[in-house]
């Protein structure tokens, strides 16, 4: 293994970021990211691990916007994201980064097919369009034959393809997956792996939160977090 501090072609990158909470004036300052520096190249396969309040949920949020540094610089796809307001933020968040999370997220009343296009909307694309993107991304996940289904007509695993097609839609620099197989038992979960496997592999970057060991065997990078601290940063040789 060697060190992964290569920040050739990086498409995230954050400097000496730090995170505090405070829920109320009284309450305990909590430092939930503590100087961290990390820089994502296009292409890689990223599993970040660490205990329960190590840090790895928080820093997911900010690589995702979801939640800006308290201190530090976050530069995705080359734009500095602390100096953007709230409509910026969104703007990038959506054109670059695409989100799978642990518990599918999918609005139950509407189709796969219209599932899969809600970023598209909120992008402005016009709904011919959406519709043809929306479609080949569930092509390229194998759910073509269930374009027309709802969520509660799907199996878990399904559910998860779904959200992977809308994660896809956007062409986003990296796609950031949130304990992606924890409501799947393990068959289920190896197939899903097997999905992203095959998306890194067609040049997507991934990003996975996980505590699981075996996930992270299957990365090509393994960041490990301890008290907001990275404490581990691995990219195996190729």
């Amino acid at each position: 293994m060697s060190t992964a501090a290569d920040t050739n072609h990086a498409i995230a990158e954050v400097q000496q970021v730090h995170k505090l909470y405070q829920k109320s004036k009284l309450a305990p300052v909590v430092r939930a990211l503590r100087g961290i520096d990390l820089a994502i190249r296009r292409g890689q396969s990223i599993a970040i691990m660490g205990p329960s309040g190590s840090g790895k949920s928080t820093l997911m949020n900010v690589l995702g916007c979801l939640d800006r540094p308290t201190s530090g610089r976050y530069l995705l796809s080359g734009e500095d994201v602390q100096t953007l307001n709230d409509r910026q933020l969104s703007r990038i968040r959506g054109k670059h980064v695409g989100f799978v999370f642990q518990a599918f997220n999918l609005i139950t009343q509407l189709t796969v097919l219209d599932n899969v296009q809600v970023p598209l909307f909120y992008q402005g694309v016009p709904p011919a369009k959406r519709k043809v993107i929306a479609q080949q991304a569930i092509e390229r996940v194998g759910l073509a034959d269930r374009a027309d289904h709802r969520p509660t007509e799907l199996s878990g695993g399904q559910m998860q393809r779904v959200a992977i097609a809308r994660a896809l839609v956007n062409d986003p620099a990296m796609i950031l997956a949130d304990e992606p197989t924890g409501n799947l038992d393990s068959a289920t979960g190896q197939a899903i792996l097997e999905v992203f496997e095959a998306l890194h592999e067609q040049g997507m970057t991934i990003v996975m939160v996980t505590h699981d060991e075996h996930i992270a065997e299957r990365c090509q990078r393994v960041v490990r977090l301890m008290d907001g601290q990275i404490c581990e940063d691995t990219l195996k040789q190729t």
